[in-house]
């Protein structure tokens, strides 16, 4: 959450040391709550083609993690919002 904070405020470090922490983190995450990381990748996708359904998102900044705190975990997603749709969008079979 930090790290969200930090980005929009300008003070995102690239540093070597902060980005093996955050992978670290994510790793034992995924472990702790059982999930692939494919499977956090088919969530991703499958948030975009919902999402995109009522309005414009952009794709490449979305981000999906999962967060855990004692006996718990959390889906967090960030998905910036480029405008709303007027319409819903349906699929035809």
């Amino acid at each position: 959450m930090l790290d969200i904070i930090n980005r929009l405020l300008g003070r995102e470090s690239h540093s070597s040391r902060n980005v093996a922490k955050e992978r670290l983190r994510l790793v034992l995450v995924h472990d702790r709550a059982g999930v692939s990381p494919e499977l956090l990748q088919t969530l991703r996708v499958e948030l975009i083609q919902v999402i995109s359904n009522y309005m414009e998102i952009d794709e490449h900044s979305l981000e999906v993690s999962l967060d855990s705190s004692e006996n718990q975990v959390a889906l967090v997603a960030n998905i910036p919002v480029k405008k709303m749709k007027r319409t819903v969008q349906t699929e035809t079979a």
